[in-house]
């Protein structure tokens, strides 16, 4: 599994990682001196707020002396106190706690409690990382103190907030079943940099799901699309009736691919194509179009191939259509 990539404008391309562990562009929190590095964590993820109870209510409570106010406060410590030290007792030291939206997810009163009990806290989570934090450091979501128990602990043995060309970040490592869980870490010089780094290793991720897949490449170049549709050509004039008819059509639509694919280079459609289909037509069936080139080459020579998967996808995908579409007996306009 590898999570969102997370990625911080700073540095350069080059110093780019991948983690095994988790990222957080969050700071750890320094309110009275809070631990920034810890050993051998063990991690509470919560989903509840460490803050004073909200009541159920919209109302105001009205204070006329000093003798309730100083109540009050006391009231809120000892709330937030009692909160703290359930968490501590499980052995947790450090807390992710989640965004929250409905009131302060932790005060500066409780930063400070768990400041002096040396526990890391990480907030500000959000709330569609949950799912990937819960399953790398091992970690069960507590909804509410009373289900905070020691058994529902994330771990990992180490916990740093680390400085960078473009602000601190947190890193996990040596999660529980290193290797199946990594995060991205992508840096760049501007935005515009970044978003093209991502684009492409999003790309590349594509392309490894695919042969995992499907294990089996094929040559790329247009060469497959042209070698099916000199097949299916010479498969259509060993039938009789309506049959040759359609699978001609079939066929001839497979040259639309190097036909866009030289258009999309500069090179001559129709002088590109017919070229490659020669080719074919002599046996070469690993011909192509080299982009770089703009003449016809051996595809397997140019070591240029993809996943299998990509290409029976697009011909499934655009075939189903097609059959949907000629399914659909009359269309009828409403307003």
């Amino acid at each position: 599994m590898i999570s969102k990539i997370v990625h911080k404008v700073g540095g350069t391309i080059e110093e780019s990682e991948m983690i095994e562990g988790l990222v957080f562009t969050q700071h750890a929190s320094h309110a009275a001196g809070g631990p920034t590095k810890v050993k051998d964590a063990k991690i509470g993820l919560i989903q509840f707020q460490l803050s004073s109870p909200k009541s159920n209510m919209d109302n105001s409570i009205v204070v006329d002396n000093y003798a309730m106010l100083d109540r009050l406060l006391k009231q809120e410590r000892e709330y937030i106190l009692n909160i703290i030290k359930e968490i501590r007792k499980t052995g947790c030291n450090v807390l992710l706690i989640q965004k929250s939206i409905l009131r302060d997810a932790v005060s500066d009163l409780a930063l400070s409690y768990l400041a002096k009990m040396k526990i890391m806290v990480i907030k500000d989570i959000e709330r569609d990382q949950i799912e990937f934090i819960s399953k790398a450091i091992g970690a069960i979501p507590i909804a509410s103190i009373e289900a905070f128990s020691a058994d529902k602990l994330g771990s990992c043995s180490n916990v740093e907030e680390v400085s960078t060309a473009g602000g601190k970040v947190i890193k996990m490592t040596g999660v529980p079943n290193a290797g199946k869980f990594m995060t991205v870490f992508l840096r760049g010089t501007n935005q515009l940099v970044i978003d093209e780094a991502e684009r492409s290793l999003h790309d590349a991720l594509c392309v490894v799901r695919s042969l995992v897949k499907e294990k089996h490449m094929i040559v790329g170049g247009a060469a497959p699309e042209i070698e099916l549709s000199l097949q299916l050509n010479q498969y259509a004039n060993t039938l009789g009736g309506m049959a040759p008819v359609i699978i001609r059509a079939f066929a001839d639509a497979f040259e639309i691919i190097p036909y866009t694919l030289a258009e999309n280079a500069g090179l001559h459609p129709i002088a590109i194509v017919t070229e490659l289909r020669n080719r074919h037509a002599q046996g070469q069936k690993t011909a192509g179009i080299n982009v770089k080139t703009g003449v016809i080459s051996d595809m397997k020579a140019e070591n240029v191939v993809q996943p299998l998967l990509v290409t029976t996808s697009a011909i499934r995908l655009a075939t189903e259509t097609v059959a949907m579409i000629m399914k659909i007996d009359d269309v009828i306009l409403v307003r």
